[in-house]
C-alpha cells in the first residue's frame, strides 16, 4: 500500500486558521479558555453519542486526540475544570466507546495491568505521611497509567484506515497550533527574558517548560506526518513547514531538552518506517520532503541561537552560561531515579505505595519533586508488580506487531510513549494515548468500505 493517502477534503486549512484565531483569543482574553473547554466537551460528547455505530470508535479517537493535544494549553490558560481533566476525559471517552462498541478479549493483559495498579493504592494508605492529601497524590501518579490502560483496552485491535489515523494525528496537532500562537504572543521577545541555560518558564507561557516542550514535540511530530503524507500542493507544503518551524522554535527556546529530543526520536522512527515500506517512486518524494524538513530545522536552530545569544547552543552542549561543562546531563534526574531504585530495594515485593516517592522527598528535603521517570516510579511504588507491568507494556504491543504490520505510526507512537515517560513521567495524557493508538489495526480502505456497507444494511 502506498503511504501517501488519497487527497480528500478534510477542512485542514480552515481548521488551522481557526486554531490560529483561538490562540489569539486566548491571549487577548484568558477567561475564554473555560468557555473553549466546555464547548469542546459538549461538541465531542454529542458527536460520540449521536453518531451512527460504525462511526463511534473514530469519534472517540478524535475526541481523545484533541483533548490530549490541548491538555497543556488548558493548563497554562486555566481553562480545564481540573488539572488532570484531559486524562479523565480520555478515560471517559474510552469508557463510552466500550459501552457502545465493546472491547477485544485478546487485550486482556491490559485488564491485568489495571488490576496490578491497585495494590499500590492499598500500600499508600499505610505509607503516605499524615499531611499528604491521599486523593490528590494518588490521582496525580495513577491517572496517567489508568488512562493508558483504559485506552489500550478499547484500542486493542480496533480497525481504522490510514485516512482515519491521519485525522487522529491532525486532531492532536490543532490545539498545539493554538498553543504555539499563544506562546509567540505571550513572549514575543526571547532576548528580554533570558536567564541563563536553565529551563525558562517565561518562555513557555508562564507554565512548566518540561510539559510545554513535550506538547510542542508532539506537535512537531504531527506536522512532520502532515508534511510527508498530506501535503500534495506547494501551498500545503509551505503552510506545514511554517507551522513546523514555529513549533520547533518555541520548543527549543523553552530550554527544556526532553520534548525536543523525544520529537527527534519519534520523527526518526516514523520516517524510518515510512521509507522502509515505500515504493521507489515514493522514496524519492520522501527524500525531497526530508531535505525541506532539514533545511527548516537548520534555519530554525540558527534563529533560536541568535535569539538566545548562543545560550541554547550551550544548553544542548550541557554547559552553563559561562561555557563550563555540567557534570550531570540529566539535570538531576539520575539522582531522582537512584532514590526510586532505593525505594524498590527497600520494599521489593509490593513497593512503597503510590506517590510515596514524592512524599519521601518532602519529608527529607522539603521539596515536592514528582517522579520524572515512570520506569523508576513503577519499580519503587509497585515493587515486583511494577516489573510485571513494565513487561506487559513492552511485550504485548511487540507481540501484536508480529501479526499487524500495516500501522506506519506503530514505532513512532511507542517511541513517543517511551521517550516521554523517561524524562517527564506521565504528567500528561499524550504518552498513554499514543501508546494505545499503536495497538490499532490499520485496514485497507476497501475493507473498511465493505464493513461499512454491511453495517448500513443491518436493520
Amino acid at each position: 500500500m502506498s503511504p501517501r493517502v488519497r487527497t480528500y477534503h478534510d477542512y485542514y486549512i480552515p481548521l488551522v486558521l481557526a486554531h490560529i484565531g483561538i490562540g489569539i483569543m486566548l491571549y487577548v482574553y484568558k477567561p475564554l479558555s473555560k468557555i473553549y473547554f466546555f464547548v469542546l466537551l459538549g461538541y465531542f460528547m454529542i458527536r460520540i453519542v449521536l453518531s451512527p455505530g460504525f462511526k463511534k470508535a473514530q469519534q472517540v479517537f478524535l475526541a481523545c486526540a484533541y483533548f490530549a493535544g490541548a491538555e497543556v494549553l488548558f493548563r497554562m490558560t486555566d481553562g480545564a475544570i481540573a488539572y488532570e481533566a484531559s486524562k479523565y476525559l480520555v478515560i471517559l471517552f474510552m469508557l463510552l466507546g466500550m459501552f457502545f462498541k465493546g472491547i477485544n478479549g485478546k487485550g486482556y493483559p491490559y485488564f491485568l495491568y489495571l488490576i496490578l495498579l491497585v495494590p499500590s493504592i492499598l500500600m499508600a494508605s499505610t505509607t503516605l505521611s499524615f499531611f499528604a492529601n491521599f486523593r490528590t497524590n494518588i490521582a496525580f501518579v495513577l491517572s496517567g497509567p489508568v488512562c493508558l490502560g483504559i485506552a489500550a483496552l478499547f484500542c486493542y485491535d480496533r480497525k481504522v484506515t490510514n485516512k482515519q489515523l491521519l485525522d487522529i494525528v491532525m486532531y492532536v496537532s490543532l490545539p498545539i497550533i493554538s498553543m504555539t500562537v499563544y506562546l509567540f504572543l505571550y513572549n514575543p521577545s526571547i532576548k528580554d527574558t533570558l536567564s541563563g541555560t536553565a529551563s525558562n518558564g517565561a518562555m513557555s507561557g508562564g507554565f512548566g517548560p518540561n510539559q510545554v516542550s513535550t506538547a510542542l514535540g508532539l506537535g512537531m511530530f504531527a506536522m512532520v506526518v502532515r508534511l510527508f503524507m498530506k501535503s500534495p500542493t506547494l501551498f500545503l507544503r509551505v503552510l506545514n513547514i511554517v507551522v513546523l518551524g514555529g513549533m520547533t522554535f518555541r520548543a527549543i527556546v523553552t530550554f527544556s531538552r526532553g520534548g525536543v529530543v523525544a520529537a527527534v526520536i519519534v520523527i526518526a522512527a516514523f520516517l524510518g518506517s515510512l521509507f522502509y515500506r515505500s515504493s521507489y517512486r515514493m522514496k524519492n518524494q520522501i527524500l525531497v520532503s526530508f531535505v525541506l524538513m532539514c533545511i527548516t530545522i537548520a534555519i530554525t536552530w540558527m534563529i533560536s541561537s541568535d535569539q538566545t545569544m548562543g545560550l541554547i547552543d550551550k544548553r544542548y552542549a550541557n554547559e552553563n552560561a559561562q561555557g563550563i561543562k555540567k557534570k550531570d546531563i540529566t539535570t538531576g534526574r539520575i539522582d531522582l531515579f537512584k532514590e526510586e531504585i532505593d525505594g524498590f530495594l527497600g520494599s521489593p515485593f509490593l513497593g512503597i505505595g503510590a506517590s510515596r516517592v514524592k512524599d519521601i522527598r518532602v519529608e527529607n528535603s522539603g521539596t515536592s519533586l514528582p517522579s520524572h521517570n515512570e520506569i523508576g516510579r513503577l519499580l519503587s511504588e509497585h515493587g515486583l508488580l511494577g516489573i510485571v507491568i513494565i513487561m506487559i507494556l513492552i511485550i504485548k504491543p511487540m507481540g501484536y506487531r508480529t501479526s499487524n504490520k500495516r500501522n506506519y505510526f506503530f514505532y513512532a507512537f511507542l517511541a513517543f510513549w517511551f521517550a516521554t515517560i523517561n524524562h517527564s513521567g506521565m504528567r500528561i495524557a499524550a504518552p498513554g494515548l499514543l501508546y494505545a493508538f499503536a495497538l490499532l489495526n490499520v485496514v485497507p480502505e476497501a475493507y473498511y468500505r465493505k464493513s461499512l456497507k454491511k453495517a448500513v444494511k443491518k436493520p
